[in-house]
C-alpha cells in the first residue's frame, strides 16, 4: 500500500503546549499547571505533546479554516460516553481520523438533531435491528511529538492581583524543538469495511445501505465499499493542507507559540514506516540536519522500489536556522508549499491511491 509519510519540527521557544493536569512536585502554591514530559533512566526530561492533543489541533484547524473544505462529524452523548456519528461516508474526520462507537443499551440520549434523516443514519443496527458497535482504525496516524533533546523545565511563579489579596499560582514551560511523524494510508482513505472484526467493522447495516444508495463501489471479495478516487483525493488534499497550517496548543495567552511546522519532510512511499525519523541530530538542543543520513534514506527507498512518487518534498520556514537550510540548496520550499506540492502530485497521479 501507498502512504504519505511526513517528519516535521515545531519550534517552541518558551512554551507549555500540552499540560498534564498533575500538580507540580514541590510547588509553593496550591494552584499549579505542569507540562507533560518523559523522564529517562538518567533523569533527563523530554517535554512532549500527546498524539491526542495534536489530533485535536488538526481537527480544530480543519474545521475553522475558511478555504479548506472539511466535513466534520457531529458528536453525540449518552449518560457516560460520547462518540462521533461514526459515518465515514458523510464525514471526513470519521474517515481519516477513525472512530469507535459502542452505544449503551439504555440509549437515553441519541441524536440532538431534529433532522429525521440524520436521526435515522445515526442509529447503529445489525441485521436484527439491535444496537451494534462500529470501529475504524484511523488511516491517518501521528506520533507523540517529543523534544529533540533533554531540557530543564522552568517553573514560573505568578499572582492574580486585581482585587483583594493576591492569589499565587505556578506553571511550567520550556524551550525546545519538538519532532513528530505522521503516516496516511492512502489505500484506506474512502474505503469502508463491513467485516465483523475490530477496527474493520466500519459500517453497520444502515450505513452499508447508505453506501449502496450513494453509489459507492462494493468490493464484495473484501466486504467493503469504496468512494470514487476524486472524492478520496479531496479528503487527502484537505488533510495535507491542514497539516501545513495547524494551530493550537495550551497556554497561548501567555506563551504564544506558532505551532506551524518549521520543517517538513514528506514522501509517498510503499509501507507505513517512518524513514526520516533519524535525519536530525542536535547540538545542545539546536536541530542539525544530517544530510548524509537523508541522502542514504532516499537512496535506500529508491533502490528498494519504495518511492511511489520519485520526489521527496522538503519545506523549511524562511529565517529558521538558515545555515542548516542552506545544506539543501535552492530546491527547498516552505512547509506549506511542500505539503501543497505533494497534494498536487497525488491529484495528477490518482492511481497512486491504490499503488
Amino acid at each position: 500500500m501507498a502512504f504519505v509519510t511526513t517528519l516535521f519540527l515545531i519550534d517552541a521557544p518558551a512554551s507549555a503546549l500540552n499540560n498534564s493536569g498533575e500538580p507540580i512536585p514541590g510547588s509553593r502554591t496550591d494552584n499549579t499547571a505542569s507540562v507533560k514530559f518523559i523522564r529517562t533512566q538518567k533523569g533527563e526530561t523530554y517535554p512532549y505533546v500527546s498524539a491526542q492533543a495534536f489530533r485535536y489541533w488538526l481537527r480544530d484547524t480543519l474545521d475553522n479554516a475558511p478555504d479548506i473544505e472539511w466535513h466534520k462529524s457531529p458528536i453525540y452523548r449518552e449518560e457516560k460516553i460520547a462518540y462521533t456519528d461514526a459515518n465515514p461516508i458523510l464525514y471526513w474526520d470519521d474517515d481519516l481520523l477513525g472512530y469507535m462507537r459502542a452505544p449503551s443499551k439504555k440509549k437515553k440520549d441519541i441524536a440532538s438533531s431534529d433532522d429525521p434523516d440524520l436521526k435515522r443514519i445515526t442509529e447503529l443496527q445489525n441485521e436484527k435491528g439491535e444496537a451494534t458497535t462500529v470501529t475504524r482504525a484511523a488511516p491517518f496516524r501521528v506520533s507523540t511529538l517529543v523534544s529533540i533533546a533533554p531540557v530543564n523545565i522552568t517553573t514560573d511563579f505568578g499572582t492574580m492581583t486585581r482585587e483583594g489579596d493576591p492569589v499565587p499560582y505556578e506553571h511550567q514551560f520550556y524551550r525546545t524543538v519538538l519532532l513528530g511523524t505522521t503516516s496516511l494510508n492512502l489505500g484506506l482513505v474512502g474505503k469502508f469495511y463491513y467485516v465483523r472484526r475490530t477496527g474493520f467493522q466500519n459500517l453497520d447495516s444502515v450505513r452499508s445501505k447508505m453506501a449502496l444508495e450513494r453509489g459507492l463501489t462494493e468490493l464484495k471479495n473484501e466486504r467493503a465499499f469504496i468512494l470514487p478516487k476524486q472524492e478520496r483525493l479531496k479528503r487527502v488534499t484537505s488533510l495535507l493542507r491542514g497539516l501545513g497550517r495547524i494551530q493550537g496548543g495550551a497556554k497561548q495567552a501567555i506563551h504564544y507559540t506558532d505551532v506551524n511546522p518549521v520543517v517538513v519532510i514528506a514522501a509517498v512511499i510503499r509501507g507505513g514506516n517512518s524513514p526520516f525519523q533519524y535525519v536530525f541530530k542536535h547540538d545542545r538542543g539546536v536541530p542539525v540536519l544530517d544530510l548524509d543520513a537523508l541522502n542514504q534514506v532516499y537512496t535506500d527507498l529508491r533502490a528498494n522500489d519504495l518511492l511511489v512518487c520519485p520526489d521527496v518534498f522538503i519545506g523549511w520556514k524562511p529565517g529558521y536556522l538558515p545555515e542548516e537550510r542552506a545544506k539543501l540548496g535552492d530546491a527547498v520550499t516552505t512547509p506549506n508549499q511542500a505539503l501543497e506540492s505533494i497534494a498536487a502530485w497525488l491529484n495528477n497521479n490518482p492511481d497512486a491511491l491504490d499503488a
